[in-house]
């Protein structure tokens, strides 16, 4: 199974009641995180479908007949009313807007089209347990809808508190959930599973921000650099030298750092006045060379605010014989549709898709995480 290069499918509201009236906020929800409209707007209605799920479908379904669903908390009059159409089985108009905006590509004339369709999962995501916004089955889920075969949890490392980075204790609690969730998804044959991980902070000394023990367990390492990243550029090959060379890593999250503000021309979907940051400084040819020696892939991030490595450096990783990964670093279930952006660059760069190991089968990709540990 490979991924379809359209949009997820909406779902069917036809039947109504409670059940129709959280998927259609949900839908609203995803849709707006896939074009990157601000948080708080997503956010509101998650909130107003977690509110109706408390209070159950023959609450919600009264309410609605009664026109009375902002009683519920959370539920303002946009969720109510896009709430009360599904509980009658229509699609109301402004998620139906919603929904002609997802039909078109998001990016020029469907670039990278090719690349995407070749992707079997995604090897960066992130989930309530740290700075995203729902919980891990949610965004199983959407990968599902999207025909991932794998999609790997990588949750922040504890170093991050900012991002409510995950303890050792935290992040033994999440490798059992995910082992239940995937025995569920399993015996549901939702033809998807959950690789453990972890987005690990590259410490000051290039260590990594995680009890060794427990990076043993996980399927799939991305280590990046959060903090710092103005340091000079020999102490910074220094430290990231020292990531590639340890065992664990498997995948150079976002390695440059940096940060596009504003709205990107050629990403449709990218941050409207995000703050800039410009790129930390290392010496690209002994850190890709390392990679290319340890088998460590270098992340293209898809992030509409990231889209890292810039052009010239991924075509140096390119000539250099790295390995890629194409991985949405998605916070929210309708940002993982954001591989789009890698793919285009990818695709741009020249990039073999049989160098990028998010196109490798689930067994091929945990052989290759698990080849030096």
């Amino acid at each position: 199974m490979s991924i379809a290069p359209g949009p997820a499918p909406a779902p069917d509201l036809s039947g109504g009641g409670a059940a129709a009236a959280v998927a259609a906020l949900r839908r609203t929800a995803y849709l707006k995180e896939r074009v990157n409209e601000p948080g708080r707007r997503a956010a509101a209605f998650r909130s107003a479908a977690a509110s109706l799920l408390v209070a159950g479908a023959a609450e919600v379904e009264r309410l609605a007949r009664a026109d009375r669903l902002t009683d519920l908390p959370r539920v303002g009059d946009r969720t109510a009313g896009v709430a009360a159409a599904a509980v009658g089985g229509r699609v109301h108009p402004y998620l139906a807007e919603a929904e002609t905006t997802a039909a078109a590509p998001l990016t020029a004339d469907g670039a990278g089209a090719a690349m995407r369709a070749a992707l079997r999962g995604d090897l960066h995501s992130h989930s309530e347990w740290s700075d995203g916004s729902v919980p891990v089955p949610e965004m199983a889920v959407a990968a599902v809808a999207l025909g991932h075969e794998y999609l790997a949890l990588t949750d922040h490392s504890p170093r991050l508190t900012v991002a409510r980075g995950l303890t050792a204790q935290r992040l033994r609690q999440q490798l059992d959930l995910v082992a239940d969730l995937n025995a569920a998804l399993a015996e549901q044959r939702a033809g998807i599973r959950v690789l453990t991980g972890i987005e690990v902070d590259i410490l000051e000394d290039g260590t990594l921000d995680q009890d060794p023990e427990l990076l043993d367990r996980l399927d799939v390492v991305v280590a990046s650099v959060h903090s710092k990243l103005a340091m000079d550029a020999p102490a910074m090959t220094r430290r990231m030298l020292t990531a590639i060379a340890d065992p664990h890593t498997d995948v150079l999250g976002h390695c440059t750092g940096r940060l596009l503000g504003g709205r990107q021309a050629d990403s449709p979907g990218a941050s409207r006045g995000s703050r800039a940051r410009p790129e930390s400084t290392f010496d690209a040819a002994a850190v890709f060379a390392a990679c290319a020696d340890r088998g460590v892939a270098v992340e293209i991030n898809s992030r509409p605010e990231r889209l890292d490595p810039p052009m010239r450096l991924l075509e140096q990783a390119r000539d250099a014989g790295c390995r890629f990964s194409i991985d949405t670093d998605a916070h929210a279930p309708g940002q993982l549709e954001w591989q789009w952006f890698g793919c285009a660059r990818a695709e741009a760069a020249g990039i073999p898709a049989e160098r990028v190991v998010d196109t490798w089968s689930v067994d091929r990709l945990l052989d290759w995480t698990t080849r030096a540990r």
